[in-house]
């Protein structure tokens, strides 16, 4: 480093190097002059050239120095130059250095701001929240009550229908109320089946006997019985046989005890004269009628044999909407008469108005006719309107027959 006028330069700096490379032009110019005024008393014929050389060396000396003297100055301007900028460098920076203090301050303030409003935002959104939960909990709690009282309530359902069931096997277990049982659900279908006047309860036959329904159909084939059996003892015993002695048991007791229905129903329900040659057993389980149809198929051929026929629920439902086609057939044929006196009817009915839709047609031809005439008339008139407008007094003339020219008379001028 040196320093000059207080300002300090690099040894790499140009301005330094350029000064190092004329000071050393000085000092070889000052070698060469203490060599040439040694070489001057050697030789005196050297003299006059090296007068002249020193000359000219002197005015270099002297160029020299005043290229010392600018470069001196341009030193002392370009330190000039360098203290200024780092002046304004200085003053730059603090500017820039205040400006962005105050930015950051405003930034801190603005995240001051926006921390207390996030702040604000987050307690009210967890107040909110907290209420959303309480209510939550609050709807939760009350819908696990109301399910908890539905619960209760089908506990209490499942209770009474335990109760049910214990009455239903009360009642099963006894003869009356079982023939009762199927008395009503037989009553039941019955009367979802088919009209009120088409069936009677508790019907009694001429021979004394009472049958459970009486179903009046047309002859033929006649009224025909329906009546309720139910061998519930004879299933429950085939149902709970352990061993085959007690399976046998069973289905000797099943056999007899049918048998015994359908020979009662056919004694008792089916009437010459009075009743259908034959007669329905109905049997209120479904279970029941299945066990017949699958194990005892010789009950069933017996049954047809002696004209009674085993229904279940199923099966008497299917039967009574046959039943109600046929009841349904005899009522039209009742009504034929009455259905062939209407149609008579609507034939005149429909005969008078194929001739009065012809008289309209008539009188439309009638008017169709006087419209095509009118638009004629019409279209000549138009014809005829048009050329008085144009002034066609020539074309008017053929068509009345009147002279071909119109004469025109010269205005009077006096």
């Amino acid at each position: 480093m040196i320093q000059i006028s207080g300002q300090t330069y690099q040894w790499g700096d140009p301005i330094v190097i350029a000064a190092l490379i004329a000071a050393a032009v000085v000092f070889l110019i000052l070698v060469l002059l203490i060599m040439a005024v040694r070489a001057a008393g050697r030789s005196a014929q050297m003299a006059a050239p090296l007068s002249q050389q020193m000359q000219i060396l002197g005015s270099h000396v002297q160029q020299l120095g005043a290229g010392q003297e600018q470069l001196r100055g341009g030193l002392q301007m370009v330190s000039d130059t360098q203290a200024n900028a780092q002046t304004q460098l200085i003053q730059t920076m603090e500017a820039r250095l205040a400006s962005v203090q105050q930015q950051m301050q405003d930034r801190l303030a603005d995240n001051a701001m926006k921390s207390a409003r996030s702040l604000t935002d987050m307690q009210e959104r967890m107040s909110m929240s907290l209420h959303g939960s309480s209510k939550q909990t609050t709807a939760s709690l009350t819908l696990l009550q109301e399910r908890l009282a539905v619960i209760d309530k089908a506990q209490d359902n499942i209770t009474k229908l335990s109760g049910d069931v214990l009455g239903l096997q009360d009642i099963l277990s006894n003869k009356q109320t079982r023939g009762a049982f199927g008395e009503i659900q037989l009553t039941d279908i019955v009367t979802k089946a088919l009209p009120s006047d088409s069936y009677s309860l508790q019907a009694t036959l001429s021979n004394g006997k009472r049958a459970d329904c009486l179903i009046h159909l047309p002859n033929p084939p006649g009224p025909i019985v329906i009546d309720s059996k139910f061998p519930l003892e004879a299933y429950e015993a085939l149902r709970n046989a352990k061993t085959d002695y007690a399976l046998k048991d069973a289905v000797a007791k099943m056999k007899v005890s049918v048998k015994a229905h359908i020979k009662a129903i056919s004694e008792k329900y089916i009437v010459e004269g009075e009743t259908a040659d034959g007669a329905l057993m109905f049997l209120p389980s479904e279970a029941v009628y299945a066990e017949l149809h699958s194990n005892f198929p010789e009950l069933i051929r017996e049954g047809f044999a002696a004209r009674v026929w085993i229904v279940s629920p199923t099966t008497c439902m299917a039967t009574l909407n046959t039943m109600r086609a046929i009841l349904k057939d005899a009522r039209m044929r009742e009504q034929a008469g009455a259905i062939r006196k209407e149609l008579g009817l609507l034939h005149g009915d429909v005969e008078r108005l194929v001739t009065r839709v012809g008289n309209l047609d008539r009188h439309f031809g009638q008017a169709r006719k006087d419209v095509d005439e009118i638009l004629i008339s019409s279209e000549k008139t138009a014809k005829r309107a048009g050329r008085l407008h144009n002034f066609d007094f020539e074309e008017l003339a053929k068509d009345t027959g009147e002279p071909s020219v119109v004469p025109l008379t010269a205005p009077d001028l006096k």
